[in-house]
């Protein structure tokens, strides 16, 4: 049997505390959620004047990247790539940039998305996030 790693109530304040301060830091007002290796919310922060659309936005992205394993952006690309069936795929409805997985000795222990901005600046707060693991 493997041992894995799992995101504790610490961790996920981290990140989150760690990725609104991004956010703060550009005056960007966004939602971020972080999920565990199952998308499962626990826990997420939306800052005032956010979208509420993006409260559930940035928990698809997290969920997607999560049970991806991979950025949401590589979906986005594939879709926009011609790939238009795989938005029949079951569970995997943030297919837009701004979802990152957080992994841990190469395995995914869930992951951080983010809405309101730019997708490439909700990837960017989202990283940010990440990086207060030292992941």
């Amino acid at each position: 049997m493997k041992t894995k790693a799992v995101l504790e109530l610490a961790d996920v304040k981290a990140v989150l505390n760690a990725a609104e301060a991004e956010a703060v830091k550009n005056q960007w007002i966004v939602s971020i959620a972080v999920v565990d290796d199952g998308g499962n919310l626990l826990g997420m922060i939306r800052r005032d004047g956010a979208a509420p659309v993006s409260a559930h936005i940035c928990v698809a992205k997290a969920r997607t990247s999560a049970l991806g394993r991979r950025e949401s952006k590589g979906f986005e690309d594939m879709i926009n790539g011609g790939r238009t069936a795989f938005l029949s795929a079951p569970l995997i409805d943030g297919m837009l940039e701004g979802g990152v997985p957080i992994m841990k000795d190469g395995e995914c222990v869930g992951a951080v998305g983010v809405s309101g901005v730019k997708a490439s600046e909700d990837a960017q707060i989202a990283k940010a996030g990440i990086a207060a693991l030292g992941a």
